[in-house]
């Protein structure tokens, strides 16, 4: 094991979305040991900054499910994947013609910038994104539209993501990558992009093997990297795709699942 690739959100993270001293411990212990880890997300620095003091990210972490990688102290980017704007209003036009009352959200600048039409925010949660929806404005659609994205958000007051995600996938575009990852809405990032991707792009950057990767994930949106790793961890109450990828599975997120498998594998 060179690198631990976690999930945050339902995998590292408890319900209260804290870092519990075990697996605090346990992380530690990796790096103690010269192992890399690695936060692979939906979320953007933001959200990881609310938590780096109790997982102490300081280097590589991969965002938006893969579509770029930054540096949580030099600020530096690797490599950042971006959709197009015509592959955006393309897609979101498609589904505004079939679900009347759709808004969206483009995420851009590495993360650090959110466009979110006119009508997201009174929706929307802090938990959603890590942004204080008062903090989120509004814009018309075509301005949401109209600039490439690291990942563009497909939501509805009513609907839940996964009926989103179905018609989507209905519509049978192509020129992009969907998933859900256990949040109230649907994630697009360019095509080819998942956590997998960004993170095999990672390990070339840090002469690792996928062989030494343990990943650890519970979501859709995991998948891919599940299958990629090593050796490929599920958390307890995933759902049955995220079992199938992965090589074993472990306690839940509330019951220090992630830091179980670390102690074990650091003997």
């Amino acid at each position: 094991m060179r690198l631990i690739a976690t999930d945050l959100d339902g995998t590292l993270l408890d319900s209260s979305a804290r870092v519990s001293a075990r697996t605090r411990r346990a992380l530690d212990a990796a790096r103690d040991r010269g192992i890399h880890v690695v936060p692979v997300t939906a979320r953007q620095p933001i959200g990881l900054r609310v938590i780096a003091a109790d997982a102490a990210f300081d280097g590589w972490a991969l965002c938006s499910n893969g579509a770029y990688a930054v540096h949580l102290t030099e600020r530096r980017m690797l490599f950042a994947e971006e959709l197009p704007a015509d592959t955006i209003r393309t897609l979101a036009e498609a589904l505004r013609a079939s679900i009347p009352g759709l808004l969206f959200a483009s995420v851009r600048d590495a993360g650090e910038t959110f466009v979110a039409q006119e009508g997201y925010a009174e929706i929307a949660d802090l938990a959603d994104h890590k942004r204080a929806p008062e903090t989120m404005g509004g814009v018309a659609f075509d301005d949401v539209v109209s600039a490439p994205s690291v990942k563009f958000v497909i939501r509805h007051a009513e609907l839940a993501p996964a009926a989103l995600f179905d018609t989507l996938r209905s519509l049978g575009l192509t020129g992009f990558e969907a998933t859900l990852s256990g949040a109230p809405f649907v994630e697009v990032m360019a095509e080819g992009v998942t956590k997998a991707t960004g993170l095999a792009r990672l390990c070339e950057h840090l002469g690792i093997d996928r062989t030494d990767v343990v990943a650890f994930g519970d979501a859709l949106n995991d998948v891919e990297m599940l299958r990629w790793a090593g050796h490929g961890v599920a958390m307890a109450g995933a759902e049955d795709v995220v079992h199938d990828a992965a090589d074993e599975t472990t306690a839940s997120n509330d019951d220090d699942g992630v830091a179980r498998v670390i102690e074990r594998m650091l003997g």
